[in-house]
């Protein structure tokens, strides 16, 4: 899983890097949402089974970027209001998605009602989130027995080339590995958290999958040199790679889910 671990077990380095990379996705706005994955149905409707049956279900997309999430949940026939804190960023999803309520606001201060959504879903964002005040927050604005949940798409490092490609995509700004991150997350406002995995696959060329990973954080706040030389490491392994060096391919993931249920006595 990615980085889900408590924001208290993370150095005092760690949490200023993490503050960097949460805030560098702005300058890659239109590649972000030409290039990144969308969400498998499967995995958007197992974290929202608990509310399935309402009518008229409403959900709140959580740092919701460009809208790589929005349109998914938008498939599965929910309400879908959007926060995010990036002007640029917003500014994408506003223009893929112009029916969708798109606000200014983060985890940790929501710019919504108290409950007023049935659900809230956060795609490859929870863990950018201050979880001590997000949590608070995100019950808050719930209904009964609402839902949280994230979800992630990781590349699936299963396969061998893939594997490869991870260890020559690491820039200066790549996290170290961290045990710690592995551990479902835990608050006494929501019922323990549920875990579950879903195959999904993204097609992509060298040099898209190059562009893809060109929107990932430790990608983007590093130096323009570095930068040239990282991108370019990774254009010339996947042109070497048999997998991937003619055409298209399918570029394997693995879309990771947590959800949970709000508990009897949230905040309000």
């Amino acid at each position: 899983m990615v980085g889900i671990g408590n924001s208290e077990d993370r150095t005092a380095d760690e949490v200023q890097r993490r503050k960097r990379r949460a805030g560098s996705f702005g300058a890659q706005a239109a590649v972000y949402a030409e290039h990144r994955p969308d969400y498998p149905e499967a995995g958007i409707r197992w974290a929202l089974e608990a509310v399935a049956e309402r009518d008229g279900v409403v959900v709140l997309d959580l740092g919701a970027g460009t809208g790589k999430l929005t349109g998914g949940l938008l498939a599965a026939g929910v309400e879908v209001i959007a926060v995010e804190p990036d002007e640029a960023m917003r500014a994408e999803l506003v223009r893929l998605y112009p029916g969708v309520t798109a606000l200014s606001g983060t985890a940790e201060a929501i710019p919504l009602a108290d409950g007023s959504v049935d659900a809230v879903l956060a795609g490859q964002a929870f863990h950018w989130f201050d979880q001590a005040l997000a949590f608070p927050e995100i019950a808050r604005v719930l209904r009964a027995e609402g839902v949280f949940a994230a979800i992630w798409n990781n590349d699936d490092n299963k396969v061998d080339w893939v594997a490869g490609l991870r260890d020559v995509s690491r820039s200066s700004a790549s996290f170290p590995p961290s045990s710690s991150d592995d551990a479902l997350p835990a608050h006494p406002l929501f019922a323990p958290f549920e875990y579950a995995e879903f195959a999904h696959s993204q097609r992509r060329t060298a040099e898209s999958l190059t562009a893809s990973i060109g929107t990932n954080s430790h990608t983007v706040v590093i130096s323009a040199q570095e930068r040239a030389e990282v991108l370019g490491r990774i254009l010339d392994y996947l042109r070497a790679t048999p997998e991937t060096a003619d055409g298209e391919f399918d570029f394997p993931l693995r879309t990771e889910v947590i959800r949970t249920v709000l508990g009897p006595n949230p905040p309000r």
